[in-house]
């Protein structure tokens, strides 16, 4: 068959596409910026790329018409805390004009459980695309979800991040709420097995695991998996927007994410039908095995796919490739080099640089940089990295974003998603003399701009100047 796969480059979007071209299929998929893509150069080979943005109307250009079946798995709820409801419609809208020029016979699309009468707005959201989604010429399928569990994912990493962080926790009565986690994977053998099944065409079908549990049950449970020692506390004067600053300075999620998501957790998300999961013969994975198997990936470094390094959770969403060319005019500049005597670890300590790795100087200083860019709303330096050693265009590296990750031409360049008065570009660059390039460049928005980089020029003589130098030694004692 050949599969529209939109969100392509989002959490299910990459793991989803593999299980696809494993199975034969021909994919094509629609991503906003085909730089953000990180898949590996032979999945690259076998599909298909269109540019296409559904917040705007569709150009009829460039719609391959022979498409068979489409994945609708396109949401907005992290960009936003007022009108997400409002670009989630037009994006539907803006698709099923979209799928009304191609031959398509099945839309999939991943919603929420929303069994309740009274829905968050988030819920009510997926509720309506549903209905939009129904309105277009496809049939429909629609699997309803409750918080799915995997390394990567937003619900895990949040939770996550309160267990390991957290060994007292004072709670709002949230935590109490009810709802049914769902592995990634089992999330993915629904997905893959509704696709072309006409038992499923123009139906819904909730998704959930075996087990029910309270938010504050799923944390003790995560605990115990990790023999952490957690005390929760429950207080009722917690209100939303108070549970959403705390969740936002907490874990590594964004405000907005952050605001949303404390919203839907007042509403239970629990399963009312287990006909797919009979339909289709699935055995559901529990929690505490999904748990299992999302540090098994960690561990082994195959975490395929992170909502850190989707776009909305940094703080601008256009075309990465904007940013490639550093400007000179107008722009401060700090410039480092340094000789290498092994520019081949060089290049690997640069392509492990932030994470769990660090710095490589300062990393006090970088931290407490991060602690003042949550205080005023930025990303912080919690997202940390997905892979130990590897980095593609458009993935979140710490506060950063990754605008060029060239390695064959040794060439790395970050641009900056903290809070700052104007633009920032690190770059690091490694020359045909054996030379590292480390180059900081800021692009100042008037006074207050100028001021802040002045101001910062103690701190960036010692960081940056010790960084380059601590690269270098650090290639020197690995040849040791």
């Amino acid at each position: 068959m050949k599969i529209l796969l939109t969100g392509a480059n989002g959490y299910i979007g990459m793991r989803l596409l593999p299980l696809l071209l494993e199975q034969g299929h021909e994919v094509v998929c629609a991503v906003r910026d085909v730089n953000r893509l990180s898949i590996t150069p032979e999945i690259l080979e076998k599909i298909t790329i269109v540019v296409i943005d559904f917040l705007k109307p569709i150009s009829q250009l460039i719609v391959p018409k022979d498409i068979d079946a489409a994945y609708y798995l396109i949401h907005s709820m992290s960009s936003s805390t007022e009108d997400f409801d409002e670009k989630e419609q037009r994006a539907a809208q803006h698709f099923n004009e979209y799928i009304a020029a191609t031959k398509c016979k099945q839309i999939i699309y991943v919603g929420g459980i929303a069994n309740e009468k009274n829905l968050s707005k988030h819920l009510w959201s997926r509720k309506n695309v549903e209905g939009i989604l129904s309105q277009g010429k496809a049939k429909l399928t629609v699997l309803r979800a409750a918080i799915i569990v995997g390394s990567g994912s937003a619900s895990f990493e949040i939770i996550r991040d309160l267990c390991e962080k957290l060994p007292i926790m004072v709670t709002p009565t949230w935590v109490k709420t009810k709802c049914q986690p769902i592995a990634i994977r089992d999330v993915l053998t629904y997905l893959t097995g509704v696709l072309g099944n006409e038992a499923c065409y123009d139906d819904s079908f909730d998704i959930g695991g075996p087990d029910i549990l309270s938010y504050k049950q799923m944390m003790l449970e995560y605990s115990k998996y990790r023999e952490l020692n957690l005390t929760i506390i429950d207080v009722p004067f917690l209100s939303p927007k108070l549970s959403s600053y705390w969740l936002y300075f907490v874990t590594s999620t964004s405000y907005k994410l952050a605001l949303n998501l404390v919203d839907s957790m007042r509403i239970e998300v629990i399963t009312k039908d287990k006909r797919l999961q009979e339909m289709m013969n699935v055995t559901p994975i529990s929690y505490v095995e999904a748990i299992a198997l999302a540090f098994k990936k960690i561990k082994q470094n195959q975490v395929v796919s992170s909502w850190k390094d989707s776009m909305v959770s940094g703080r601008f969403r256009s075309d990465l490739k904007q940013y490639v060319e550093v400007p000179d005019n107008g722009c401060l500049k700090d410039k480092q080099t340094i000789n290498l005597t092994n520019p081949t670890l060089a290049l690997e300590n640069i392509w492990a640089i932030g994470g769990k790795r660090g710095w490589y100087y300062g990393n006090s200083l970088w931290k407490i940089r991060g602690y003042l860019d949550k205080l005023f709303g930025g990303v912080g330096l919690r997202r940390g990295r997905t892979h130990p050693t590897k980095i593609h265009e458009g993935d979140a590296l710490d506060f950063w974003r990754v605008i060029l990750a060239d390695k064959k031409n040794k060439r790395l360049l970050l641009f900056a998603e903290m809070r700052v008065p104007g633009e920032a570009w690190l770059e690091f660059k490694i020359d045909k003399e054996n030379i590292l390039h480390q180059t900081a460049t800021f692009r100042p928005k008037g006074l207050w701009g100028r001021l802040y980089w002045y101001s910062m020029l103690p701190f960036h003589y010692f960081i940056f100047g010790n960084m380059i130098k601590r690269i270098a030694r650090y290639t020197d004692i690995k040849q040791q």
